[in-house]
């Protein structure tokens, strides 16, 4: 069965960077979308930043366009969150997705993604 294990969230200051890891295991990685999700406490689950596995293509909501970067070791079936410029407001629970969906315009709606990550922490304080 597909899962994906998450790793690399922490506590740090503002300003600071973070990356965190997702590995896919159990089904083809290929020709999917990868995607970072984040929930804070009372809040909806939001998308922040996505991949299409095989194209390469790359997403961003825009809170963190130039300052988060999503890749991938396809060999490793893992994808990547570098986060840089951390701010407070980017404290939240931080999930991996994977879709098999093919529209870009639902990169960031949660019930497109077939399997989800356990989520990993990120706090960020002033």
């Amino acid at each position: 069965h597909v899962q994906l294990v998450e790793s690399g969230g922490g506590s740090v200051q503002a300003g600071g960077s973070l990356r965190l890891s997702c590995t896919y295991s159990g089904d083809s990685y290929s020709n999917k979308f990868m995607s970072w999700f984040r929930q804070a406490p009372g809040k909806a689950r939001e998308g922040v930043a996505a991949m299409h596995t095989r194209a390469g293509t790359t997403y961003y909501t825009d809170s963190v366009k130039g300052r988060f970067t999503i890749s991938q070791d396809n060999v490793k079936n893992t994808v990547y969150l570098q986060m840089n410029g951390l701010k407070p407001e980017d404290t939240a629970m931080y999930y991996c997705a994977a879709g098999t969906f093919t529209a870009v315009a639902w990169v960031f709606e949660v019930n497109r993604y077939n399997y989800w990550g356990q989520g990993t922490q990120v706090s960020v304080s002033s």
